[in-house]
């Protein structure tokens, strides 16, 4: 049986530079006429979770109404901003041992999946992972993206019945691995019987992701032989 690795992405494996803040401050100015003063939360949240907190905090009557439309604008603010590679605007890093980690996931004899558990829309997932380098090993279609639901742990199910639809595979319980930075990754994992792997690169140390409940805490992903343990169970030494 083949085990569903879920990636975050943001501060997991790659760092935007603070892109999705700017991105959400264009799009508030295009549809509003006005900046932005604020942006909600967003670390482990998804965009239709902070969108819809970040139209409520501007002030903007019934913003529930109004969250289908701004994610809509910044897919298209992406599409733009993709097509110059990011160029400019920001400069999207893979983290260190994020590709070698993909890499060496990818060489388990067809016995990992790999695909993304994000809070950015697909556009948004891609784009960030194409200008880091870290597309190749990566199936989008099995993934789920953060304009499906407000809570990350409904993407999960999301995931599995896409990923099935590409491998008919059963990825129930912790045939499904979450790795990502943040206690809410570990929560979507916990809530829905998938194995949760933390990484201490965002703002939350091991210690907070331990408390979390996390399965396996690393600190980063430059150990890969440590990234393999944690994601396949084995015993790191």
């Amino acid at each position: 049986m083949s085990t569903l690795v879920l990636w975050d992405v943001d501060y997991t494996l790659v760092n935007a530079a603070g892109l999705g803040t700017r991105l959400y401050q264009d799009v508030f100015r295009a549809m509003f006429g006005r900046e932005l003063a604020a942006v909600a939360p967003k670390a482990g949240r998804t965009d239709r979770a902070i969108a819809l907190d970040t139209l409520a905090l501007a002030g903007v009557p019934n913003p529930r109404a109004e969250v289908d439309a701004f994610l809509a604008e910044l897919a298209r603010h992406v599409a733009v901003l993709d097509g110059t590679a990011l160029d400019g605007e920001a400069s999207v890093q893979a983290l260190p041992g994020a590709a070698q980690a993909l890499r060496a996931l990818a060489r388990q004899d067809g016995q990992i999946r790999q695909s993304v558990l994000t809070g950015n829309i697909r556009i948004l997932a891609e784009a960030k992972l194409r200008a880091a380098g870290l597309t190749d090993l990566l199936d989008f279609d099995a993934g789920a993206y953060g304009d499906a639901h407000e809570v990350r742990a409904n993407l999960v199910d999301i995931a599995r019945r896409a990923a099935r639809l590409i491998w008919p595979e059963d990825f129930a319980g912790q045939a499904t691995v979450l790795v990502g930075d943040t206690p809410l990754d570990v929560a979507a994992a916990l809530a829905t019987g998938a194995r949760a792997v933390a990484v201490a690169t965002g703002s939350y140390s091991r210690g907070a992701l331990a408390d979390a409940g996390a399965h396996a805490v690393l600190p980063d992903l430059t150990d890969t032989d440590q990234v393999l343990a944690a994601i396949t169970s084995r015993t790191a030494s």
